[in-house]
Formats: C-alpha cells, sequence, structure tokens
C-alpha cells in the first residue's frame, strides 16, 4: 500500500490485513510534510485518524498549518480519501492575537455514548519557546456531530482555562501551553451527568521552566478545571505528556523524558468532585529496569489494557507505553509492564520500575506515537516514521499499523474486554 500525488489529488492504494498503511505520505523533502498523530474510534466503531499538514514546514507558532483526515469502517483494513475541514485551515497570519494562523498538535476523542467526537489543539502563534505572558498561543476546540465526517468552528478556551486559572495560582503568570497531542482519555467508570469524564494532560512554560497539568472536563470539554488545582504540578520541569486510568481508579501521568518517562499517580478522596493529591513523580528508565528512549526525548501513548495471561488464562492487566526505543529517534515500538496485583502500581516508583518486556514496530528512523484499542480489540498503532526521505523538510510518513496484544507481548497474553 502507498500514496502518491497526481496533481495534488491525493490517490490511495489500500493494504489488507495486518499489514502496516501510510494514512498521510511525506513522498519527499520538496513535499509539504506532515507530523503529529492523533487517532480515536467512534462508538460505531469507526476509526478516524487526523495529522499536521504543515506549509510553514515547522511547528505551530510559525505559520500555516492545516489539519487532514482519514477514516476507516473496517477496523483499519481500508482508508478513505484524506480530507481536511475549511474549519481546520489555517490563513498563516501571525498577527498577535490572531488564532487562525493554523491549528497543530491534535489531540481528539469520540465519545463511547455518541457520535460526538471532540478536538483539541494548539492555535495562531507565536512558537512555543517564544510565547510572553500578553502573546502566546491559544487553544482551539472542534466538535464533529457525525464521528468525525464534519467539523464546526473552532472555539478558543486557552484563556479561560489554562491562563487564568494558573495565574491565580502559586506558580503565577505562565508564558506559554501546549497540549499533549494523541489521545484525549475519557474515564472507564467516572460519569458525573450526560458524560464519561475526559482527562486532557499539557505542559506550561513559566518563568522557572516548565511544568505539567492535567485538566479534566464532565460535559465533554465544554468547560474544564485543573485536576489537583493550580498549586501543585504532577511533574514539575516536565514536557509533553499523556493520560490513562489504572485498574483501581486512580489518574496516571506520563510526561516524556530524556531516556525514558516521569510518571505520576493522583489519588482521589472524592472521585465524583475530582479532588484528591497528586504523588510525587518518578523517572522510568535503564536505571530502574523502565522504559528506556535510548538518547532521545520524544512523544509517545500510554495505554491500560485488560489482558489474560496465555499460560494459566488468569485474568490481568498491561500497561503499554510507546517510544522509540532509539539510539535517537528511531526504532519506534511499545513497552509493555504487567500490573498482575495492586503492589505493580502502589506509587509511581513502583510503576516507573521493572518492566515486562517490548515489541519493536519499525527498523526505520522514527518519532511520536498514538494508539487506541479497536472494536475487535487489536491495537491501532499510529506513528511517525521516515518512510520515503529524511526530515529535513519538516515532517514524517504517518503510518498505521494494526497490531494484536499477542503480536506485542510475542504470545504471552490476549486482549479481553
Amino acid at each position: 500500500m502507498k500514496r502518491i500525488l497526481v496533481s495534488s489529488l491525493i490517490v490511495c492504494f489500500f493494504s489488507v490485513g495486518r499489514a502496516q498503511t501510510e494514512l498521510f505520505t511525506t513522498a519527499t523533502e520538496q513535499s509539504i510534510p506532515y507530523r503529529i498523530p492523533a487517532i480515536a474510534m467512534v462508538k460505531d466503531g469507526s476509526l478516524v485518524a487526523v495529522s499536521d499538514y504543515r506549509y510553514c514546514r515547522f511547528d505551530i507558532g510559525a505559520g500555516r498549518i492545516d489539519f487532514h483526515f482519514c477514516r476507516s469502517t473496517d477496523n483499519g483494513r481500508t482508508w478513505g480519501e484524506i480530507y481536511s475541514p475549511a474549519t481546520m485551515q489555517g490563513d498563516g497570519d501571525l498577527t498577535p492575537g490572531h488564532q487562525e494562523a493554523g491549528f497543530g498538535d491534535a489531540a481528539i476523542v469520540a465519545d463511547r455514548k455518541s457520535k460526538r467526537v471532540l478536538l483539541i489543539s494548539c492555535s495562531g502563534g507565536p512558537l512555543f519557546g517564544q510565547s510572553t505572558i500578553e502573546h502566546h498561543q491559544g487553544m482551539a476546540r472542534f466538535y464533529s456531530e457525525d464521528g468525525g465526517k464534519t467539523w464546526g468552528k473552532p472555539t478558543y478556551i486557552g484563556e479561560e482555562t489554562i491562563y487564568q486559572p494558573l495565574a491565580a495560582g502559586k506558580y503565577g503568570a505562565i508564558k506559554a501551553w501546549f497540549v499533549g497531542s494523541g489521545r484525549i482519555f475519557q474515564s472507564r467508570t467516572v460519569r458525573v451527568g450526560k458524560y464519561y469524564r475526559l482527562y486532557c494532560a499539557g505542559v506550561s512554560r513559566n518563568e522557572g521552566g516548565n511544568a505539567n497539568w492535567v485538566i479534566y472536563s464532565d460535559d465533554f470539554g465544554e468547560s474544564w478545571q485543573v485536576l489537583g488545582g493550580c498549586d501543585a504540578s504532577p511533574v514539575p520541569g516536565g514536557d509533553e505528556p499523556k493520560c490513562e486510568e489504572l485498574p483501581d481508579g486512580r489518574l496516571l501521568i506520563s510526561s516524556r523524558a530524556w531516556g525514558g518517562r516521569y510518571y505520576n499517580i493522583f489519588t482521589f478522596t472524592d472521585v465524583r468532585r475530582a479532588e484528591g493529591t497528586w504523588a510525587k513523580m518518578a523517572f522510568s528508565g535503564n536505571t530502574n529496569h523502565g522504559v528506556e528512549a535510548d538518547q532521545n526525548s520524544c512523544n509517545g501513548e500510554v495505554m491500560l489494557v485488560p489482558v489474560r495471561r496465555i499460560s494459566d488464562k488468569s485474568k490481568t492487566y498491561l500497561l503499554l507505553q510507546s517510544l522509540p526505543f532509539g539510539p535517537g529517534r528511531s526504532h519506534v515500538g511499545i513497552w509493555y509492564k504487567e500490573l498482575s496485583s495492586p503492589s505493580d502500581y502502589a506509587t509511581p516508583e513502583a510503576l516507573a520500575a521493572n518492566w515486562t518486556g517490548r515489541y519493536q514496530v519499525t527498523q526505520l528512523p522514527s518519532a511520536y506515537s498514538t494508539m487506541i484499542m479497536q472494536r475487535d480489540r487489536s491495537l491501532g498503532f499510529f506513528y511517525e516514521e521516515e518512510t520515503h526521505c529524511g526530515t529535513k523538510g519538516g515532517g514524517y510518513t504517518m503510518v498505521y499499523r494494526n497490531l494484536t496484544i499477542e503480536e506485542i507481548t510475542d504470545g504471552k497474553y490476549k486482549a479481553r474486554k
């Protein structure tokens, strides 16, 4: 399977079975590049994949970036044509305060009980590292009411959701906020009103450095609050983060770090009111037999999967963490750890150490990755790869790969409901 460009029309040749599929191809270093994978599964089982289409050839804040989408209705065996909603196309205007210059680094979730899909992204400019208290990127919110086929206009929620609340906390006013791209996590158990709770993580740039925060919503993204309040960052100094729910209902944050990941856990004292406290973060890497990222720091996905151990047919859980194994940004794959008892994840330090094994997805240079569990209980893995060319043009080819838990664990575990 490959995609080719013909007079700016993208033509698809589809793969069958579990072979990998190029969803968004950067064919040459002269092509307009793609970056940043995000994927969701709609209630009917359809898959919605989205990526940055970077006219500006650089990160969000540098100029025009559009969102490009592709959908599958058969568990990823075939994919439809690429489409770019007019409401998600940037205009490249970097005038201070203008948010429509570009949209990038999508985080996406599909509600499990309806056709609604929510996408949150960075918007406008300037670059994250060049932002100031007065002039910074925004946070855009988009809704689809038909499973990701069409999308409404953006609304900008960064000021009331992030900048104003954090300015009132002990960290003070922040210069920039960046959404952790990939998967917005929807709780499996916590439902307050009509929707199951959403968790989304990001990183702020403060006077003293970066800090991670988790925001949550009980109305499917209409309003947001900072989990744990604005005085205690779960990962001070953190980078791009992701969220997941542990088997006991506590919330896990996984944050990008040189050589591995940082982990922290939020323990609820009142789940419905989202009250509780963060523990002390712990590093996971080579030194504690954790998730090693050799000579790189990169974004990846964390996900909990209920499984059955094949040797004795007992029920257990696997925690998955995707990363470039390295050296550098190469050899993207998935680490896994069995959570067979509460002691395996009682504290961030325990969770960070002694991971069970890993599965390498690609032999090529590769970077960001994300994943979802599909309706057929296989894994939809979506990642950046230097499939056709290097990254001097500013992007990667965005590759979808369908995997089973048996493949990832060499036959040790099988997915269960």
